[in-house]
């Protein structure tokens, strides 16, 4: 069953454009790996340091072997001199309403 994972990031301020150009850069990977069904970036219009990714995926152990690939490429120490709160994911599945 598909799942929508919700990754919500603020980045320190000032270094909002430092966080979307780090998206930039690895996202055509993330388009591509296996099981990944699309995905956008959003920017909260009330606050521009924070970014929602909208994620949809095949079955949440897609998403969770997709990050485990991105926990040994280093993703997360690269992101974190630019974060200014812990991400949160959140995982949903359509209630089929």
């Amino acid at each position: 069953m598909s799942i929508t994972v919700l990754l919500d990031l603020t980045a320190k301020s000032g270094l909002a454009d430092a966080l979307k150009d780090i998206f930039v850069d690895i996202l055509p990977d993330t388009r591509k790996y296996d099981g990944c069904e699309g995905l956008e970036v959003k920017v909260n219009n009330d606050d521009p340091n924070n970014l929602v990714i909208v994620e949809r995926w095949q079955s949440r152990p897609h998403y969770e072997k997709y990050f485990a690939w991105r926990q040994e490429t280093g993703l997360i120490d690269r992101l974190g001199p630019v974060l200014g709160a812990p991400p949160s994911v959140r995982y949903l599945e359509d209630t089929g309403i």
